[in-house]
């Protein structure tokens, strides 16, 4: 906890204004320095590589200078020429060799620190995630995948472009001493290329930032089609969503082709100027060859060495359009970070490791809070959310739960019962208002309202395509009687006994593999295993049958007086089973509460609490329940 602050919608999304090239100049340059042993080592290996055709370019001067007659020497030293070319290349191999064996750690390892920084930043980081993530988990694996790509490539280039430089300051000295006007004349298509370069990188940083949009789209799209497999065939949508994927790849493609049109005209360009400057090498030196003054050497020098330099400027190239790509990459990255963080938090060291052992998991539950701060009050003030998309949300509730209590909101569909639970939790950006935790303000709910405070069963339920016990635990440690005990208390201890495999269960993508009771169930355990001060469980037993849900309810009131569960229970609900054994029920009516207090007063005063009751009347009157939800 920490001195109070106020929320805005103004200050939520902002970040401090960061030029798109500083930003990702300061990525680029955390990247290096990153492993900057392996970064150097490899940046060297790769420099001497692009260096050594120097040497291979003198080489071939002499023996061709040698063959021809222009030096005096015998046969004996043109073999020792054609030994040393193959030295010299087989060298180059080598380091060849050894660069791509040391590199990948680099790269990887760098690839790693942003996906794993900005994971972090969704998990841990202060505020609510909800407001930064994408609206769809494919776009999310789309910047973690193409964005950090983008942004090792840019880094990785940096080292081409050291090699190259060195490459063409050697080449430009030695051909500069051997003939100067040819070798400025063959500089001169190559600084043409630069400017060029230089004159497009925004229209490509343009480009390429709707590119990368459009296919994340695309992705999007495909996870969601697969997670929905189910409802388009039962809606016998499949010829709807083929034509949408078409669609969405219609764009993409036309994207797409432009972003490569792009670099493709650029490496176009760039690959031309080496037929003309081999052109310009062969006009110029022919005169000079029958003066003399350009010997057949020379000219292999030249045409040798010309190849070579125009990687100087293609690589150039990739490094002016490389940025605005990266830049793009960045602002992209950032926006799954908290509002408080920037580029520098995206770049911001951490360990990887590769051949040495990771550090120990937690193996022992965290230390449930202290005496002086286990749950007494928990309360809510003049809480304000409002949804971007349609401007509904709740609007100045107020909210108290007392330690032992059982409190249920309630209200009717659409009513703001998820919204304010969530708020509450900060999962939501909220407007205004205040928690306070045993009275005093808890400056950010969604880092401190977190097991063993608070454990939250949400209204949909998430599973993985794992194992129950995965499932349950999450990485959490728990011995197996407290495992059993949340197993109990969330009423699934006998559906356990009926699964062949118990525990070690693999329940599918999404839990298809269980029933929809056995999955609400399964979020309980979840919630019941980290042993939290306080329950928060929202519309949890909406698959569940009376019977069933009266025993959930039963066990965890009966737990929390052995000292075996959560004490305090902060429920979502429109069932009887819950309202009835409620200490305190809160109506929320589209956004507002319209009641609060025991439900027979409730009932007595509120007309919306009286109409809420006497729809559920009727609803369990003409429920049939159905085995296969339990």
């Amino acid at each position: 906890m920490s001195a109070p602050t106020e929320t805005t919608t103004a200050q939520r999304g902002s970040r401090p204004p960061v030029s798109w090239r500083s930003g990702v100049l300061l990525v680029m340059r955390r990247l290096v320095g990153f492993d900057l042993r392996r970064y150097v080592v490899g940046g060297l290996l790769w420099s001497l590589f692009f260096v050594v055709p120097l040497l291979t370019g003198l080489i071939l001067k002499g023996l061709f200078d040698q063959i021809s007659g222009h030096s005096a020497a015998g046969l004996d030293t043109a073999l020792w020429l054609c030994a040393a070319f193959v030295a010299a290349e087989a060298a180059r191999g080598g380091v060849f060799w050894f660069a791509v064996n040391i590199w990948p750690y680099w790269w990887i390892g760098a690839g790693t620190m942003l996906r794993s920084n900005a994971l972090r930043s969704i998990l841990t980081a202060r505020g609510p995630a909800a407001s930064r993530l994408p609206h769809s988990s494919g776009e999310a694996v789309s910047r973690f995948r193409d964005d950090v790509e983008d942004l090792v490539i840019a880094t990785d280039n940096g080292v081409d472009l050291i090699g190259a430089v060195l490459f063409g300051i050697g080449a430009f000295a030695i051909m500069t001493s051997i003939d100067p006007v040819i070798t400025v004349v063959l500089v001169l298509p190559l600084t043409v290329v630069v400017v060029l370069i230089r004159v497009l990188s925004e229209v490509i940083r343009r480009i390429h930032a709707r590119a990368r949009e459009l296919g994340a789209a695309v992705t999007a799209f495909v996870g969601e089609t697969f997670a929905g497999v189910l409802a388009i065939k039962t809606a016998g949508a499949e010829n709807a969503v083929l034509d949408r994927l078409r669609a969405h790849n219609r764009r993409r493609r036309q994207a797409a082709v432009k972003d490569r049109l792009a670099m493709d005209m650029l490496d176009t360009v760039t690959g031309a100027t080496v037929e003309v400057s081999i052109g310009l090498v062969l006009l110029l030196a022919a005169p000079a060859m029958r003066r003399g003054d350009f010997t057949v050497g020379d000219l292999a020098l030249f045409t040798s060495y010309v190849g070579w330099l125009t990687m100087l400027p293609r690589i150039l190239g990739r490094m002016l359009y490389r940025i605005p790509q990266g830049a793009v990459a960045t602002e992209r990255l950032t926006r799954l970070m908290a509002d408080h963080e920037t580029a520098d938090d995206l770049a911001r060291h951490s360990q990887v490791w590769f051949d040495e052992e990771p550090p120990p998991v937690l193996t022992e539950a965290p230390d449930r809070a202290g005496a002086a701060d286990r749950l007494r009050t928990l309360e809510v003030r003049d809480l304000t959310v409002r949804h971007h998309d349609g401007g509904r949300g709740v609007t100045g509730v107020d909210l108290r739960v007392e330690r032992g209590s059982f409190t249920v909101v309630t209200g009717a569909v659409g009513a703001g019962k998820t919204t304010l639970v969530r708020a509450l939790l900060g999962l939501l950006p909220a407007t205004s208002g205040t928690v306070r935790w045993n009275d005093e303000q808890v400056d950010d709910p969604g880092t401190f309202l977190v097991p063993g405070r608070v454990a939250y069963a949400g209204q949909v339920p998430r599973l993985f395509s794992d194992s129950l016990r995965e499932n349950l635990l999450l990485g959490w440690p728990a011995d197996g009687d407290t495992l059993a005990n949340a197993m109990r208390l969330a009423a699934l201890e006998r559906d356990l006994a009926e699964m062949p495999e118990g525990l070690e269960t693999v329940v599918g993508p999404r839990g298809v593999r269980l029933s929809g009771g056995q999955v609400q169930r399964a979020t309980a355990a979840r919630a019941l295993v980290r042993n939290p001060d306080l329950l928060v469980v929202d519309d949890l037993s909406s698959a569940l049958d009376v019977e069933t849900e009266h025993l959930l309810w039963d066990r965890i009131a009966d737990a929390a007086k052995e000292g075996r569960g959560p004490e305090t229970v902060l429920v979502v609900s429109h069932r009887r089973a819950a309202l009835q054994r409620a200490d305190q029920v809160v109506v929320l009516d589209r956004g507002r509460v319209v009641g609060s207090g025991p439900l027979p007063d409730l009932l007595a005063t509120c007309p919306e609490m009286r109409r809420l009751w006497a729809e559920e009347l009727v609803v369990e009157a003409e429920e049939d329940p159905d085995p296969a939800t339990v």
